[in-house]
């Protein structure tokens, strides 16, 4: 029997204005925290959030994707001036480079009942004031909760120098699951490998970091065991929102195996190689669902 109990995502929702190849311009919903809540609803689980927006259009816009995914909200929305946005410039391979407007501040959050998960990512743990706020709830829920951690950087809205690899590894720090890409990794710890890079943040607290590396698949760093798995062949659209799936669909695997909550992080410690191959496998084929359409539209468990 699965434990009972919701997980909590806690950090950014903004609009994504995508610029494509063709000339064209639309915008989606999106924001990291926003695409891992909408993607573990749409996985079926059940999902609060907690974010903030501006009293605008495009605040009705977000509110209205994230409670149509079956997402409710944690927290009132309404404590910035404006909506954020993020200019995506799509690329030949389908790639996103992006430019920010976004200010980050995090409102009192509603914490009963208590999560089984709280996940929280990007900008959300590292811009202040809202950092700082973050980082205090999750002392709040560390004890009953298992702390999932993406650190998707984005060095064109926080650079890269010290005081922002300190408030990664804080956050790290804090977090029983922590998931990097390559390219964070190089991004944050220039001087190391992939390897070596995760194998710091290991060192700093967590029972696991993922390390994704596109379309050269992925590896599970734990303490007990180390895991391979390869992504998926699949005609890309854009990447948009692809990173947050991978991160949502590793809760929902562990979801699955019982590995959650603050009874099951011995055995989120203990997790072997199978399992550990397993989970990233079911993230590397949700990933790849969102890869083949536009925008942050992560797929249903149907789609599994």
């Amino acid at each position: 029997m699965q434990p009972a109990g919701h997980a909590l995502v806690v950090g950014e929702a903004l609009v994504d204005i995508v610029h494509a190849p063709d000339g064209t311009t639309l915008e989606y919903a999106g924001g990291s925290a926003a695409n891992v809540a909408v993607a573990l609803a749409r996985l079926e689980r059940p999902v609060r959030f907690a974010t903030a927006w501006g009293d605008d259009a495009r605040g009705v816009m977000l509110r209205a994707h994230v409670e149509s995914a079956g997402v409710v909200l944690a927290a009132d929305p309404h404590v910035l001036a404006r909506t954020a946005t993020a200019a995506a410039t799509i690329g030949a391979d389908g790639a996103a480079s992006y430019v920010f407007d976004l200010e980050w501040h995090l409102g009192p959050v509603e914490l009963e009942p208590p999560p089984l998960v709280v996940h929280v990512c990007s900008l959300g743990a590292v811009v202040e004031p809202g950092a700082g706020e973050v980082l205090e709830l999750l002392g709040r829920v560390r004890d009953a909760a298992t702390i999932s951690y993406d650190v998707n950087a984005r060095p064109a809205i926080t650079g890269t120098g010290p005081d922002v690899v300190e408030r990664v590894e804080r956050v790290a720090a804090a977090s029983d699951l922590v998931k990097a890409s390559d390219e964070d990794l190089a991004h944050l710890w220039p001087g190391l490998d992939a390897e070596a890079a995760a194998q710091h943040l290991l060192s700093l607290g967590p029972a696991a970091v993922v390390v994704t590396r596109g379309g050269d698949g992925a590896t599970w760093f734990g303490r007990a065991t180390t895991a391979e798995a390869s992504s998926l062949p699949v005609r890309v659209a854009d990447t948009i929102g692809a990173g947050d799936t991978f991160g949502a669909a590793i809760i929902d695997a562990l979801w699955e195996r019982d590995r959650l909550g603050g009874g099951g992080r011995a055995a989120l410690r203990d997790l072997g190689a199978e399992e550990a191959g397993e989970v990233l496998s079911h993230a590397a084929r949700a990933a790849a669902v969102t890869v083949s359409r536009p925008g942050a539209d992560p797929p249903r468990r149907s789609e599994l």
